[in-house]
């Protein structure tokens, strides 16, 4: 099969031939339809820092994917050939203290598909069955695709109670604005997101925020004046792993606040710990979805007439991958989806 591979430790990837997967006996085997560029893929493509750190050449790259079910174990039960399925891409070990205890999210010994293992950046792709994410209603395929980061911002976005608050977003990534739509879908008064990026903050406007904000040009301050609030936010969702971002939303959080941290810093950095103190806020850490809690939300969501069409704006066939890369890489994009149907 045809698989966009990290075929050495370096820089690049190359669109090339490799052995179909075969599936263990609690594993299937998905038809790739369509798959979605994440940031890791981009690390992974430049062989940053990180990458050279965590990845073992070869690798298939991939995670953010759906397909069709075209064979299964003997051992699987729930999931049929035939079938139309995104990812679950962090392969948990099942014995742990949380895996046991049926949070799955907080497994220790986490392992990443197109990380870790082959991925989905390929005609086909192997996956143990419970990481397969069933759809039974219909779905837009490109939307199926980004499931994985959608997931991501569902899980911020409802890790606290959203209805009737003034909700503060920092940084309009695509997960961001996913975020910010999940919370005005969910009942949010006022949502404000911010970025320095006028492309990335239009998107934000375009899924219904209620200010989208420069904070190159305008403070979150003049941004709670501007919509008549007076005791700060309620809820926070930092999404850019920037030091001044959680400085900015700390300082702009209502006592009792509630702040959901997605961003992954680069680097350690000071925090005003004694503002948490003092407004009694609380921080929690999200990583990935809850399994498979966050998964059924993100159905039920779209069931229920959540629009996530502006989110994706380029679309690229999977001989284009470099385009495609390079456009994910230039920021002036939302996400970005490789069509794997074609492929022979």
């Amino acid at each position: 099969m045809k698989a966009l591979v990290k075929a050495t430790a370096g820089p690049g990837l190359s669109l090339t031939d490799v052995p179909d997967p075969t599936p263990g006996p609690g594993d299937v085997v998905v038809r790739v339809l369509r798959t979605g560029i994440c940031g890791t893929d981009l690390h992974i493509d430049s062989w940053d820092d990180w990458a050279a750190h965590n990845v073992h050449a070869p690798l298939v790259l991939g995670h953010e994917f759906v397909g069709e079910v075209v064979e299964t174990g003997p051992a699987v039960t729930g999931v049929a050939v035939g079938d139309l399925v995104s990812g679950e891409g962090h392969l948990v070990c099942g014995a742990c203290r949380n895996c046991k205890a049926g949070r799955r999210h907080l497994c220790a010994n986490t392992r990443g598909l197109g990380v870790h293992r082959d991925g989905a950046f390929a005609q086909y792709v192997v996956l143990p069955e419970e990481n397969a994410w069933v759809h039974r209603a219909p779905v837009d395929l490109d939307v199926a695709a980004i499931f994985d980061p959608f997931g991501n911002a569902v899980h911020t976005a409802l890790s606290f109670p959203v209805l009737g608050e003034d909700v503060l977003i920092t940084g309009a990534g695509p997960i961001g604005i996913m975020a910010a739509a999940v919370a005005k879908h969910a009942g949010a008064r006022n949502v404000v997101i911010t970025d320095v990026s006028e492309h990335r903050l239009e998107l934000a406007r375009e899924v219904g925020v209620d200010l989208a904000l420069n904070v190159a040009e305008r403070t979150v301050s003049e941004a709670q004046s501007e919509l008549g609030m007076s005791e700060g936010f309620d809820v926070g969702m930092e999404m850019s792993g920037r030091p001044i971002a959680l400085q900015e939303m700390i300082g702009n959080m209502a006592h009792g606040g509630r702040i959901a941290m997605l961003g992954l810093p680069a680097e350690e950095f000071a925090v005003d710990w004694s503002a948490v103190v003092l407004k009694m806020l609380q921080v929690k850490g999200v990583y990935g979805r809850e399994m498979f809690e966050t998964w059924y939300s993100m159905s039920v969501l779209l069931q229920r007439g959540l629009d996530l069409a502006p989110v994706i704006t380029h679309r690229f066939d999977h001989t284009s991958f470099d385009e495609a890369f390079a456009t994910a890489r230039g920021g002036k994009c939302g996400k970005v989806i490789l069509d794997w149907t074609g492929a022979r």
